[in-house]
């Protein structure tokens, strides 16, 4: 694999799982993902792949972006996201 293709999983945070429900919305490389914002994936994954989605796994979405580990960033990412949805019910994490 060549480093304009590495996989998903060499992410901080993100395991075959999210990397899983990534490549269902068309992002298959870790390039790929860090050339998208972590608010829109976010977006996308909840509308296309799972409406379930928490807080906790909007923390490792960003985390992977940013390289900090999920735990680290939940609450300010969680913070920043209902900024831009008001009103947006969290599931439990």
């Amino acid at each position: 694999m060549s480093p304009k293709n590495s996989p998903l999983e060499s992410l901080p945070n993100i395991g075959k799982v999210t990397a899983g429900k990534l490549r269902k919305i068309g992002i298959s490389s870790k390039e790929e993902f860090l050339d998208r914002d972590p608010y829109e994936v976010f977006d996308e994954l909840l509308a296309k792949v799972d409406p379930t989605l928490c807080r906790c796994a909007l923390a490792g979405i960003v985390g992977a972006s940013a390289n900090v580990p999920w735990h680290v960033i939940t609450k300010q990412s969680a913070k920043k996201f209902e900024q831009k949805h008001p009103g947006f019910k969290w599931d439990k994490c």
